[in-house]
């Protein structure tokens, strides 16, 4: 048996083969595929990278109040050997108080009486009981509770004897009143510290990525005595803010 020599397909260049043809149209599809998809991943890695780029700043806003609430506990005591004279001893002084406000100016409902306390006991067999009372002003007339306060010894002299616990707290209860312009204060105030950053990095500052509203602090102003939360021997407060923000960088 003799084989057949196809003298055509010997002498016919490989790439112009159908069959090869159709290959390397398909190795060459498939190799643009590749490339283009591994642009894609890595400008979308790129992207990716680029949209994390941030940076987290804090902002500071700060804002002088006056308080909006006076409230002057007064606590004072008496003590006798039978109970009815150590109550009528105290009697005396809460007539005494309620006499003091009124002579300047503040309504009688201003001041009521907040606890009260009997004990009664024997010292070597005699007998002795103390009554002590406890009254509180409360008042929005700053000014005028500030005025009774500087003539507090005038009680003294009265024969009221002012016991430790006693003692004036200036409040700012409006403080819902002013947060929504602090925490934007504060806001701008980080923002312009991102921007200060993104000058010194060469980029420029996005939107906001996260952002985190620390808590209200109310203190006394300039230093002057008091507590925390508002309540001090001074009506003028410091109300004060830090929020923490994350700006995206471009």
């Amino acid at each position: 048996m003799t084989d057949q020599f196809d003298e055509t397909a010997a002498t016919t260049p490989f790439y112009k083969d159908p069959l090869t043809r159709r290959w390397l149209a398909s190795s060459a599809i498939l190799a643009v595929g590749l490339i283009a998809g591994g642009y894609l991943l890595g400008n979308g890695l790129l992207r990716a990278h680029e949209a994390e780029r941030s940076v987290t700043v804090r902002g500071l806003a700060e804002r002088d109040v006056t308080a909006d609430l006076a409230t002057w506990t007064l606590s004072y005591s008496a003590t006798a050997p039978d109970l009815g004279t150590a109550q009528a001893s105290v009697d005396r002084d809460t007539k005494s108080i309620y006499a003091f406000f009124k002579e300047l100016g503040f309504p009688a409902d201003a001041i009521q009486p907040s606890a009260v306390n009997v004990s009664q006991y024997s010292n070597n067999g005699v007998p002795s009981s103390t009554v002590r009372q406890r009254m509180t002003l409360r008042s929005t007339d700053i000014k005028r509770a500030q005025s009774a306060v500087k003539r507090q010894f005038e009680l003294v002299r009265r024969g009221v004897v002012l016991e430790e616990g006693s003692g004036m707290a200036y409040t700012f209860t409006r403080l819902n009143d002013i947060k929504p312009e602090m925490v934007a204060a504060a806001t701008k105030d980080a923002r312009a510290a991102a921007e200060q950053f993104a000058k010194d990095s060469g980029t420029s500052v996005g939107t906001i990525k996260n952002a985190t509203q620390g808590y209200f602090s109310v203190d006394a102003r300039d230093g002057d005595s008091g507590g925390g939360w508002g309540a001090s021997d001074t009506p003028f407060k410091k109300v004060r803010v830090v929020t923490t923000v994350d700006f995206y960088l471009r």
